[in-house]
């Protein structure tokens, strides 16, 4: 009852009393007072206007304490549905909890806003938690929780009430979008299989985009083998690109006359490559099907790789080795995950309907001729609409004349579905005899508007609007923006919008009815209602103008304005009044006329509103100047407003959703930036604040559920909406219950992958959030200067979108926001596009109409309305300016202490920096700090009498940004912009105390932007102090001591400065390299100088740089103050000068090391008797500082090698306690062992059913590419392992939790040795744990890195630091320049930084030289000669160089003075060349220790061409203590393909380490031990020379300590194996895009040692000569092809061809078998193959010219594949294919012993049968079938062949030989043929005896019979008469 009368009054006060348990009354009562407002925002009459516009008094200090730390974490717990809006800023809108510990790097940074500071003093806030404090504290809350279940937001959640009324600045300024950059495809086309069609010739035909390329011809074959390699290279902006389609077709006998037919296509986008891991697919089938035929099922498989690579993108290949395991096809299609292997063909129904609000296109001078001419003003423009999609297009009509085109046409695009094609392009385009414009554009990405789950949904759209954005409406007749209509870059203006939809229907192919034809086509579609797209209602939108500033001086200093439109309303062009639809009054535009009469005639309450006409511009107003650069605009206490009515459907709904989304994802994000933020300080417990993160991510996605679920159904939700909301409904609540499991998993040591899942749930939020549906166009603010459109901000009407629902509201809504405007289009590129055009503050609120009584609410307080005369005395009438009577007087203190990292603006590779602070309308600089990247200002700037308009409490929690801009002072010219960052000031109120927790300031870090780029970052603080009513003097005192020095600059003050402590920087000069040519003149001179802090030193003067470019003097030091806190210290500045004659100095290049974190030496606990950190240290390794072993050890440590049994495992390591005594032992087996193993493990039988080898190769066979290719193979393995480990350690992951505390392997190197050490786990592994390997016998290994050794070694910096040192900029044009080509050589050193004193220990330790302080024991640095061999294995996929897609390739390397080029030696159009080559160069170190080595192309005519190169620091390999000079092996042997190649035997190499590194040993002891420091290792003591003598050694025994180098304590590290290094080739020419790879390796030898024994041979192995014989006996059952002449029969007229793959010319045929009746045909028919074939590889070598104009032979390397084809021969005709089978000589089935057993199951089942290699076998006879498709593609057997296989070496067919079909030697018998076969035309009487004999014998017998009994009885009749006369006459 109450309800009802609530909702007729609208308001209501209800009192009663309360009543206790027992239903009695008692004395307290309450009154409530109940308001009512509906849903839709329409309003009971009683509401009084005075309460919607009543300004919130000033008691909001102490209204928000209800929010207690157990609110809700997100949502705003209003209580109440809505508690009057008038009021509702009086309440806290938005919490935000503070993190413990206040951080150095800001908040600000990421542009969030900063929790305000309260006085420490109010009870609601308690005082910044320590750490300490905050375990307390957990202890008492969760009373006792465990500290690993406490989440941060719980605990710290302090509750500060904020206003809010500010909203965030975006902080990147530069476009990113529609800038052209640069994109290679790479495509290799490895081999297609299963091609539907007879003895076809197959062409490839490769499209990207526009441009096609095509492979060679095959010729009959149904799988042709190419491998070839295209790439098409592109400069394109990233939208384009990834539009562009990928087509692959094949297509069969194409020539130069006829374009051939297409077999099959495939086609995908670029960008669904690029979404790729490593943007590429690798060794993938695509399937082909016949876009004419829908009905037809796939047309075979085309096996290829495609990667797309942008600049900077480096992409990995996976290693490429011999692929010998026949890829299952259904396992690796050329698909994306999720996408099914059986696509269908859909339908895309792509519905146009109608536009609207379109620009006039034609230009004004064309508009008046037309008019001039027709004499009628029609609409200027004629469109239509183009549609593209999946490479194809189709068109609507043209609407002639039409400003509103109504089409109501559906255009239908075939494809298959899923589409690999995410984008649809829908462009309205205006159709003009000369050429057609694009109006706009718009993308419909099928992702969003689809969902692939189980219970996902289709792709569907609409009908819905959507609006399109391009370049301004004013019409010129070049459109200097065009390309913005085309949808390149962001749209600036609105250009119309389109009403469409989209519908998708899956075919079924198997209708007979269906249209087959994939062809675009266009039908009339039924119109729509016109509500199908939401109810018209009237929206409101309210701007203010609060504050423009930083306006650019460049724009001149005309009168300034500013437009805001939405849509087409506000626009001053054509701006549109009410739509046509609800048109009841003319309230349109202030131009015309008739309004004002009806303005006039209006009643005066204004019933419609109808007085209301839109002000959608500012005043102009003349700016004024703030500094050099920038302008202001006056607006003091008056401050313009706009306002704007417009009429959109209503579908706020959509937008509510994604507001909600948004708000999550921006907590989300907030969270995480949190976190990371404490991982990056080191705050402690940053576990927890995730698990704070997880709770509001689930709270949040909760609260979505219940809001998103109240939706009404109207009528105008389309499908999208529906299943949308379902969609994200399930994915959040999905996303909430996985956040809360997740909350319970975040531990200390899990931090680090859950921070990845949950940035994955950050991904979701905003990909659902993204509303495909636009509803209200964005809304754009102009900055015109003279009625010329200079600079645009564009606001999404979603973020300013009004609800009373708190968290559906936009998060700018009713807001100030700090906006910038930026230039339009391309010139906001570069440069131009990083200076501010000017800042605004500006409130936005967009409603209903309805609801706009509210629409003041945000602003700051303290103003009074200023209105148009007819809109004074009605209250809700918009304010065309509000006039601040309430200002506030502030000083702000800006402490600029220092920026690091800046960018370098000068050609010295330094800049002379200054700050330019901004706030409100004032600015002021700091002093020029002159050539320095890191300049400390150590400077307070004071703004005074900064005027705040609005009230003082709001003013202290939501105070404006602050701007800071860097800049590079210039002596001549104006400065350079550097980059700019924001800041928030903590703000003091004249009331409150400085005092702690918040004041003074601490000084924070904040991120410095140039362009999107970061560019450095400033350590600064900003106050804002209030003066009070007794003026300045109540402020806090500025008491720092002025500088006599530097004049009237005031510093930091000392509570805000940095506490300071003495360090020393030692440093190491070691030397320079490759110092390039400064201003043309050599470098001849050079120094070093190091800055750090003001404080520096100088290297010695380098007399010589070519003689000698090592300093004289290593080690240098200097003393300074730095921060106590590491993260505040200041980065160290290295700059190389040339010193010239006349004391002159030019600068080479500088290089800053930002964080000198990792050259801190911190002295160890004195606790732990441990002086190992300091020897570490005393032998240079720097860099290792964090090794463990601390103590120092006690008991042995015995560690045993066994040889690794190759067991499938994950890295387990067991941590080798000090103490502990592990035993370890080495041995290596003998002979007879490994022979016992073998049995062991081969009889399982290999992958496939293998048979076991019969017996093993002897070691004679074995050479060093029988280790490379194990190798390899155990690479890949090791790979596959790492998958599968990380598959199984994400299960194991709770269970490690647990265990994870107590035992933390400690070994550094998880699997870069190939020995792992044996642990206990791994005895108790289970026997059938032996891998499926193929058997093989083992074989020595190396290592195989898929990366350059550097990266595994860490640069091999462990004493030796390298530093690029860059060149400072030249022109503007080298802001894209990258690193590379900045650099101008190389200084090579090291530093040591630590607190003075130094403890004694270390002074004090043995043969310490105090010359060398922290750095003992460092090699000599005199030039050194060294015998450096390289040795270069193979390259892959290297970038084609000639037009045929191929390259010759030739290896040059480049070491000093040494230059070799290998030319003769090119190897002749290959692109995966094996070089196999080693070079010898002698050498000086340093002077020559860069070694290049390069891959050319040889090219006949001109000049050879670079591929790519790679640069080898070959210093730091030498001098590193990793001993990269040699790689140690993994066996020890003196003779054999594993021969020792060090000239120094391990025992030899040990006794040095041992020496060098101070380490007692080694210690040869009986049985086989050796010890080491307290290690003790074991192993064999034998060794066989060639001869099999054997001899007892200790090489293994040294060899195992050398192997586990890193065990020994001190001293240890991981010494470098033996081993392939994969080095990418990179060509200066196309920066930071792979062109290939090069493996190879390097060893060098000092020469003052003794000299090394000769080079390993790796030259290539050279194919080994084979003969195949193959002899066809018969074959049966073969189909009969032809009709009798005469008799109609079926038969056959047979013959078998043979042929090797590649070889087609070479093929051979048996001699035909006629007229087979049966399908048996008889041959006898020997054929012989000889070929060159590669065993490792498996693959057939042939050498062939490619054409009769090509210079050389190519040599190519194919599969063994024999291919044996049955034919009908016929003799006027072609012959007819009637069957094929191909065997692969490495693995093809066993032939069935009779013509029964042979089966279809032999082709299509291979997997499960039995497989044998004829390179095992030698000899196999068997049956096996034909096969070919019949008209439905399914494969059926059409005949079976009887034929033996015979494989002989060359030497072996040369002592038997055999001929050649039947002939002479070892001839075969002739077949027994039937009588039957033979020519009937050849031998008409045998044929016609055939033909008749053989079918009428018994015909023919018994007409002869009767033929005679006939005349018999004739004769008998004849004769008869006579006879009987004569014997009555008796004669």
């Amino acid at each position: 009852m109450v309800l009802q009368k609530v909702v007729a009054e609208g308001q209501l006060e209800v009192t009663d009393t309360l009543i206790d348990d027992n239903n009695s009354a008692i004395q307290t009562s309450i009154s409530i007072e109940i308001r009512y407002q509906a849903l839709d925002g329409t309003v009971g009459s009683t509401w009084n206007d005075k309460e919607f516009l009543e300004t919130p008094s000033v008691h909001s200090e102490g209204d928000g304490r209800y929010s207690l730390e157990t609110d809700s974490l997100l949502s705003d717990p209003r209580h109440g549905c809505d508690a009057s809006p008038g009021k509702s800023s009086q309440q806290p809108t938005e919490r935000s909890f503070r993190r413990a510990g206040k951080g150095v790097f800001s908040a600000m940074k990421l542009g969030k806003a900063r929790p305000s500071k309260d006085e420490h003093r109010k009870q609601d806030d308690p005082a910044v938690l320590e750490t300490e404090d905050l375990d307390r504290k957990a202890t008492r809350y969760g009373a006792g929780l465990e500290p690993d279940t406490i989440s941060l937001a719980s605990v710290t959640a302090v509750t500060t009430n904020v206003s809010n009324k500010r909203s965030k600045p975006d902080i990147r300024m530069e476009p990113s979008a529609g800038r052209p950059m640069d994109y290679q495809v790479s495509i290799t086309i490895i081999e297609a299989r299963q091609l539907v069609g007879l003895n076809m010739d197959p062409v490839v035909c490769v499209e990207v985009g526009e441009e096609k390329k095509y492979t060679s011809m095959k010729e009959s074959t149904n799988c042709p083998y190419y491998n070839e390699y295209f790439v098409f290279d592109f400069h394109v902006p990233p939208d384009v690109m990834f539009d562009k389609i990928i087509k692959l077709s094949v297509i069969h006998s194409k020539n130069l006359l006829r374009s051939g037919t297409l077999v099959g296509s495939f086609k995908m986008d670029v960008g669904t490559v690029y979404t790729q891991p490593e943007h590429q697919f690798y060794h993938k089938w695509a399937i082909l099907s016949d876009p004419e035929d829908l009905t037809a099922g796939l047309k075979g498989y085309l096996k290829c790789d495609i990667a797309v690579v942008g600049k900077g993108d480096n992409i990995k290949t996976p290693h490429k080795a011999n692929e010998t395991d026949e890829d299952d096809i259904e396992g690796n299609l050329l698909l994306p995950e999720g996408v099914p292997p059986e696509r269908q063909w859909a339908r895309f129904y792509v519905k146009i309907y109608r536009a609207e609000g379109l620009p006039r296109m034609n230009t004004s001078i064309m508009a008046n001729v037309k008019k001039a001419l027709i004499g009628d003003n029609k609409d200027l423009v004629d469109p239509y609409v183009q549609v593209a999609f999946a490479g194809q297009k189709g068109k609507t009509s043209i609407q002639k004349s039409s400003y509103e085109p109504l089409w109501n046409e559906q255009i239908i695009f075939t494809e298959m579905f899923p589409p690999l094609c995410r984008r649809i392009k829908i462009q309205i385009r205006d159709s003009d005899k000369v050429n057609d414009v694009a109006i706009g554009t718009h993308f419909i990405d099928l992702r969003k508007v689809s969902n692939e789950g189980d219970k996902g949904f289709l792709p569907t759209f609409g009908p819905a609007w959507v609006n399109m954005y391009g370049s301004t409406r004013n019409y010129t007749l070049m459109d200097e923006h065009q390309e913005l209509n085309e949808g390149l870059g962001e749209g600036v203006s609105f250009r119309a919008r389109l009403l469409l939809g989209l519908a998708v229907e899956i075919l079924d192919t198997t209708n007979p009815e269906i249209n087959s034809s994939t062809e675009v086509q266009v039908e009339q579609a039924s119109a729509v209602a016109d509500n199908c797209s939401g109810k018209m209602e009237e929206f409101f939108l309210f701007g203010a103008f609060l504050e423009a500033t930083m306006i650019d001086r460049k724009i001149g200093d005309k009168p300034i304005n500013f437009e805001v439109t939405i849509g087409n309303y506000g626009n001053q062009v054509d701006g549109s009044s009410k739509p046509l639809l609800r048109r009841k009054k003319e309230g349109g535009d202030g131009d015309e006329e008739e309004s004002e009469l009806l303005q006039n005639s209006s009643d005066d309450e204004g019933g419609e509103d109808g007085e209301l006409v839109s002000v959608s511009s500012s005043q102009p107003m003349k700016p004024l100047v703030t500094d050099r650069n920038y302008f202001h605009l006056p607006y003091l206490e008056k401050k313009p407003c706009i306002y704007i009515r417009s009429w959109w459907q209503d579908q706020r709904r959509r937008l509510y959703n994604a507001n909600i989304m948004d708000k999550i994802g921006d907590k989300l994000e907030e969270g995480l930036n949190d976190v990371q933020e404490m991982i990056k300080t080191e705050k402690p417990h940053p576990e927890r604040r995730l698990r704070g993160v997880l709770e509001e991510l689930s709270s949040g996605c909760l609260r979505f559920l219940t809001l998103a679920d109240k939706d009404q159904h109207h009528s105008s939700r389309t499908r999208l909406d529906r299943e949308r909301l379902k969609s994200c409904m399930r994915e959040l609540e999905n996303m909430a219950q996985q956040a809360t499991a997740l909350r319970s998993q975040v531990k200390r040591n899990t931090m680090k992958d859950k921070l990845k899942l949950v940035q994955n749930f950050l991904q979701k939020l905003r990909f659902l959030a993204d509303e495909p549906q636009h509803t209200i166009p964005d809304v754009f603010i102009w900055m015109m200067s003279n009625n010329k459109r200079i600079a645009y901000a564009r606001i999404p009407s979603k973020d300013i979108l009004y609800s009373i629902v708190d968290e559906e509201m936009g998060k700018d809504c009713a807001k100030v926001k700090t906006v910038f405007l930026k230039l339009p289009g391309k010139r906001g590129f570069g440069p131009a596009g990083w200076t501010v055009q000017a800042k605004m503050e500006i409130y936005l609120w967009l409603g209903l109409n309805k609801q706009r009584k509210d629409f003041l609410s945000g602003l700051p307080c303290g103003f009074e309305e200023k209105k148009v005369p007819r809109g004074q005395n009605l209250p809700s009438f918009p304010p065309i300016s509000l006039l601040y009577t309430k200002k506030q007087v502030f000083q702000l203190r800006a402490h600029m202490y220092q920026a690091r990292s800046l960018f370098a603006a000068d050609s010295s590779g330094l800049s002379d920096p200054f700050a330019r602070v901004f706030f409100i309308s004032q600015s002021q600089c700091t002093e020029v700090l002159n050539e320095t990247l890191c300049p400390t200002w150590d400077q307070l700037l004071v703004f005074d009498n900064v005027e705040l308009y609005g009230e003082a409490h709001e003013m202290r929690d939501d105070p404006p940004i602050i701007v800071i801009e860097i800049y590079d002072q210039d002596t001549v010219g104006k400065a350079d912009f550097m980059g700019r960052t924001f800041a928030k000031p903590v703000v003091k109120m004249s009331d409150e105390q400085y005092c702690p927790p918040r004041f003074p300031p601490q000084l924070e870090y904040y991120q410095i932007y140039r362009g999107n780029a970061t560019a450095g970052d400033l350590l600064a603080a900003f106050e804002l102090l209030q003066i009070g009513p007794g003026g300045k003097s109540d402020l806090p005192p500025i008491d720092g001591p002025t500088d006599m020095d530097r004049g009237p600059i005031l510093p930091v003050p000392l509570g805000i400065r940095p506490v300071l402590s003495r360090y020393r920087v030692e440093i190491l000069f070691w030397g320079l390299r490759d110092l390039k040519r400064v201003n043309l003149a050599q470098v001849d001179r050079p120094r070093v100088d190091i800055e750090c802090a003001g404080k520096g030193v100088q290297s010695a003067l380098i007399q010589n740089y070519k003689k000698n470019p090592n300093f004289s003097t290593l080690v240098k030091w200097f003393e300074v103050d730095l921060p106590e806190n590491e993260l505040l210290h200041p980065p160290l500045n290295i700059r190389v000068v040339d010193c010239r004659a006349f004391g002159r100095y030019t600068l080479v290049g500088s290089h800053t090391v930002s964080s000198l974190r990792k050259f801190i030496y911190r002295p160890p606990d004195k606790k732990a008797q441990q002086w190992s950190m300091a020897a570490k240290h005393l032998n240079g390794h720097l860099a290792m500082t964090s090794r463990a072993h601390r103590s120092r050890p006690t008991g042995e440590i015995v560690v045993n090698m066994e040889p690794e049994v190759p067991i499938k495992k994950m890295d387990t390591m067991v941590k080798l306690e000090a103490n502990s005594d592990a035993v370890v032992k080495v041995d290596v087996t003998e002979e007879e062992k490994e022979k016992k193993k073998k049995k062991k493990k081969g009889g399982g039988g290999g992958g496939g059913g293998e048979e076991v080898e019969e017996e093993e190769p002897d070691e004679s066979m074995l050479d060093w590419w029988s280790k490379y290719f194990a190798s390899i193979e155990t690479m890949k393995e090791q790979l596959r392992q790492q998958e599968a480990a990380a598959a199984e350690a994400e299960e194991k992951e709770e269970l490690e939790i647990a265990e994870g505390s107590k035992a933390q392997a400690k070994n550094k190197d998880k699997d870069k040795s190939k020995a792992p050490k044996d642990d206990k786990k791994k005895k108790q592994q289970p026997g059938p744990e032996l891998p499926e390997k193929k058997s093989k016998q083992k074989i020595d290994e190396l290592k195989v890195y898929n990366k350059e050794l550097e990266a595994e070694f860490d640069n091999f910096e462990d004493w030796l630091h390298t530093f690029n040192l860059l060149r400072g900029k030249i022109g503007d044009n080298d802001d894209n320049a990258t690193e590379e080509e900045r650099i101008v050589g190389r200084f090579k050193g090291s530093m040591c930084v630590y607190k003075v004193p130094l403890p004694d220990d270390i002074t004090k330790e043995a043969g310490y030289d105090p010359t060398f302080g922290m750095f003992q024991g460092i090699p000599s640095n005199d030039p050194i000669n060294v015998l450096v061999r390289v040795y270069i294995v193979r390259a892959t996929d290297l970038h084609p160089a000639d037009i045929n897609g191929k390259a010759d390739p030739y290896i040059a390397i480049k070491l000093g003075k040494t230059d070799i080029k290998d030319k003769e030696n090119y190897i002749s159009k290959q692109l995966n060349p094996v070089f196999g080559k080693s070079f010898d160069i002698e050498a000086t170190f340093p002077m020559e220790s860069m070694l290049t080595v390069a891959v050319y192309d040889w090219d006949l005519v001109g000049t050879d061409d670079l591929i790519g190169e790679t640069k080898i620091d070959l210093e730091n390999r030498f001098y590193s203590k990793h001993r990269a000079t040699c790689g140690v092996s993994q066996t020890y042997s003196i003779h054999g393909y594993n021969t020792w190649r060090d000239p120094m035997k391990p025992s030899q190499i040990l006794s040095k380490l041992c020496k060098e590194g101070k380490v007692d040993g080694p210690h040869f002891g009986p049985g086989g031990r050796v010890k080491v420091a307290n290690r003790v290792f074991t192993g064999p003591t034998e060794i066989e020379d060639e001869n099999g003598q054997k001899k007892p050694t200790d090489e293994h025994l040294a060899l195992a300590v050398l192997r586990h180098w890193e065990d020994i304590p001190w001293a240890g590290c991981h010494l470098v194996p033996e081993h392939v290094e994969t080095r990418p080739l990179l060509n200066p020419d196309k920066p930071g895009i792979e062109q290939g790879r090069l493996e190879m390796w390097v060893d060098m030898f000092p020469m003052d040692m003794p000299a090394p024994g000769p080079a390993i041979d790796i030259s290539p192995r050279k194919p080994k000569k084979y003969e195949l014989r193959v002899i066809v006996w018969n074959t049966d059952e073969v189909i009969l092809e032809d009709d009798d002449y005469f008799t109609g029969e079926k038969s056959s007229d047979i013959f078998v061809r043979g042929w090797l793959k590649g070889q087609q010319e070479d093929k051979q045929d048996t001699d035909v078998h006629y007229h087979s009746l049966t399908g048996e045909g008889n041959f006898n028919w020997r054929y012989i193959f000889p070929f060159d074939y590669l065993m490792a590889e498996e693959k057939i070598v042939i050498s062939k010219k490619e054409s009769m104009f090509s210079w050389d032979e190519t040599e190519y390397k194919i599969p063994a594949r024999l291919t044996l084809q049955v034919w009908d021969a016929d003799h006027f005709s072609a012959d007819d294919f009637l069957g094929a089978i191909e065997l692969d000589l490495n693995r093809f089935p066993r032939g069935a012993k009779t013509s029964k057993q042979c089966s279809l199951e032999m082709v299509t089942n291979e997997a499960e049968l039995p497989m044998i290699s004829i390179f095992k076998q030698k000899r196999v006879k068997g049956w096996w079938p034909f096969v070919a498709r019949d008209e439905n593609d399914e494969l059926e057997i059409t005949g079976k062949v009887e034929a033996e296989l015979h494989l002989l070496t060359a030497e072996e067919a040369e002592k038997s030989p055999a001929g050649l079909a039947r002939n002479e030697p070892d001839p075969l018998e002739k077949p027994n043929r039937p009588d039957t076969s033979f020519i009937w035309f050849l031998n008409p009487l045998k044929s016609i005896k055939y033909l008749i004999c053989t079918r009428y014998k018994w015909l023919i017998i018994k007409i002869v019979l009767a033929l005679l009994l006939l005349i018999m009885v004739a004769l008998f009749l004849y004769s008869m008469p006579g006879y009987m006369v004569k014997k009555l006459l008796g004669a």
